[in-house]
């Protein structure tokens, strides 16, 4: 099983950034593919952005491209997601998700970003 603990959020004016963590623990990430998700109220949670940790892949949400870059640190066993020019829209609760190659989803208890105008 995997443990996922975030951290990073905050509240930031319109063009500000923050910096999102992600701390995994209880089993080595090699199989697995790291996701932030966000989820604002009354919304679906969408994908955000995602790395796949045997080979360093990166993908992202159109909306981010550009402004916001997932990131780790080996050593930490830690994903983090740097997010810069941030706007109102971006205001959700951001999740942290483990998925394992064979389809496992862990996920993390999530942390508040709310972006003022």
């Amino acid at each position: 099983q995997v443990h996922l603990v975030e951290s990073g959020g905050g509240l930031v004016q319109t063009g500000g950034s923050l910096r999102l963590s992600c701390v995994a623990s209880g089993r080595t990430l090699s199989d697995y593919v790291i996701r932030w998700f966000r989820q604002a109220p009354g919304k679906e949670r969408d994908f955000v952005a995602a790395l796949r940790w045997s080979d360093d892949y990166r993908n992202y949400q159109d909306s981010v491209k550009g402004r916001f870059t997932i990131s780790r640190d080996n050593a930490k066993n830690t994903v983090y997601l740097q997010m810069n020019s941030l706007t109102p829209e971006d205001t959700a609760v951001y999740y942290c998700n483990a998925r394992s190659l064979g389809g496992e989803d862990y996920w993390g208890q999530g942390t508040q970003v709310t972006v003022s105008s």
